[in-house]
């Protein structure tokens, strides 16, 4: 780990807002601001027909866009090779755009602590390997030297534990607490487990969805209210892009101010008919029943595997802008037993988390200077955090049952404590065998097809007439840091290989230089 001259950050790149963090000289993590005086960015990229590229446009910017222009959620792509933005003959890729956004937020930031160089990004702790890398190129692409990637839970644990006042004192009780982090932002959802002393945090399981967040709510308001336009007019509004995007904005207001109020109006326009719909908070969580059960279902289930019962919890952290709905808190006081807290404020924890997790990183490794006081960095030095995997390691192999068929046989199971390391034993499947192939895959699935493929290596010129189910070691590594270590060697002849997964899915070293270069021919606003 190197860090460069120049300020450290910690950044919460999100699906629908964005923020950025630092630890003062008296080491209170602040959220800081952009060019609009505020502690957050909308994650929203128009790119202008002129070269502009607008970052969190004003809603009348908006207004008279044009929507093919704009891109909007683009973390819900990160690590998908197929989807591309098309932008004056180029095809920008999720990863470039989301590093429009932090380029945007760096230079907001600049004006107020000078030149950033080092960054920790956070991500949801459900994303995988492939999501991970993605973002991490984003933020080289935006010019940061990203530090390390902090899973956002972890990041939101580290702000609770500052905020009350106990993360790094030497100097009070240390005994553990358990509490709970139910992260719904706008377009991802994590809850997590987490077991802590003020110097030593352990994520005890974790699980989550990163196609679930406050987005979905809020389409299905749109629908609601179109299918009621369609229904009088006999047109849905659903198909005209800008009448959609207006739509959609003046839902995601309505859904706003149903967490404040019982009931609202939403108008909509369209080929020039209007239709008024009021809708009501009680009709709202009806209509959205089935996405807060599939988050309770998730938290059950994360209680379960953390082997922590409703009422056994110390505290229940809220993250994320989505749980401003008061659905949320009900939910959660049934579900743990506990009245869901807001110590932290949900729209900045991560971010400021994650600006703590730098510090710590900073501190262990340069000492942090003279910006701080002794007592601070003493108390950031003391900190240690140990993860869990959020998705099981697995190796492709024969099924014993049925030599035609692959499976995913699991090496190391999601929620392990991590570093991890596991050797099993298998056997060759034919006789006079040449070669090993160690398919390295992540995911829970049997079919291997339905997990993904994050690296692979052989085993060659094993020796002639090889017997049929000769011992093969598989050994693989998950260290602190998430690298993955995988090896191989075949007993009979000690020939052995080995690789490590370091996140080589997405944009290889070339493809961030080029779109490292591409990102300064862009004047981003």
């Amino acid at each position: 780990m190197e860090f460069l001259d120049g300020q450290t950050v910690g950044v919460d790149l999100g699906t629908t807002y964005s923020a950025i963090a630092q630890l003062n000289e008296e080491g209170e993590p602040v959220s800081l601001k952009n060019s609009d005086n505020r502690t957050i960015t909308p994650s929203v990229v128009l790119l202008e027909d002129d070269g502009h590229v607008i970052v969190g446009p004003q809603p009348e910017r908006m207004a008279i866009a044009n929507p093919k222009n704009i891109v909007e959620a683009i973390k819900r792509q990160m690590g998908n090779k197929d989807f591309f933005v098309v932008y004056q003959d180029k095809k920008l890729t999720p990863e470039f755009i989301s590093a429009l956004i932090l380029k945007k937020m760096k230079q907001d930031a600049e004006k107020n602590i000078g030149p950033i160089a080092n960054a920790v990004i956070t991500v949801p702790y459900y994303f995988n390997d492939v999501r991970r890398k993605a973002t991490q190129d984003a933020g080289r692409i935006a010019g940061l030297n990203v530090i390390d990637i902090i899973n956002e839970p972890t990041a939101a644990t580290l702000s609770y534990a500052w905020q009350i006042g106990e993360l790094g004192r030497t100097d009070i009780s240390n005994a553990e607490k358990t509490i709970l982090v139910y992260d719904l932002g706008g377009g991802t959802f994590d809850v997590t487990v987490v077991r802590y002393t003020p110097t030593n945090f352990r994520v005890l399981a974790t699980d989550g969805d990163v196609m679930l967040g406050g987005l979905d709510w809020s389409r299905r308001l749109v629908d609601h209210v179109a299918e009621q336009f369609e229904r009088k007019f006999g047109e849905d509004p659903r198909e005209d892009p800008e009448t959609m995007m207006t739509m959609t904005q003046e839902c995601e207001d309505a859904k706003q101010r149903l967490s404040e109020r019982a009931q609202t109006p939403v108008t909509v326009y369209y080929k020039g008919k209007t239709l008024t719909v009021s809708l009501s908070r009680g009709d709202f969580e009806r209509m959205t029943s089935d996405l807060m059960q599939r988050t309770r279902d998730t938290t059950e289930l994360v209680m379960q595997q953390a082997g922590v019962n409703s009422g056994e919890f110390d505290d229940v952290i809220l993250v994320g802008g989505s749980t401003y709905m008061p659905v949320v808190e009900s939910m959660l006081r049934n579900v743990t037993g506990n009245e869901p807290t807001r110590k932290v404020v949900p729209e900045e924890a991560v971010a400021q988390g994650a600006a703590i997790h730098a510090a710590i990183l900073q501190a262990k490794e340069t000492g942090l200077g003279s910006k701080m006081t002794k007592g601070v960095i003493k108390r950031l030095e003391s900190v240690s955090t140990i993860d869990v995997n959020s998705h099981s390691l697995g190796i492709k192999i024969s099924d014993p049952g049925d030599k035609s068929r692959k499976i995913n046989h699991i090496m190391i199971s999601k929620n392990t404590a991590l570093p991890y390391k596991v050797t099993q034993q298998f056997v060759t499947n034919s006789q006079n065998q040449q070669r090993i192939h160690v398919c390295v895959l992540e995911g829970d699935a049997s079919d291997p097809d339905a997990c993904t493929t994050i690296g692979d290596f052989r085993v060659f010129d094993l020796p002639e007439n090889l017997p049929v189910g000769s011992p093969v070691e598989v050994t693989y590594e998950y260290d602190k840091n998430g690298r993955i270590h995988a090896a191989a060697k075949e007993l009979t002849s000690n020939k052995a290989a080995h690789a490590e997964i370091v996140r080589a899915q997405g944009l290889d070293t070339d493809g961030v230089s080029a779109f490292e270069k591409l990102a300064k021919d862009y004047n981003v606003e």
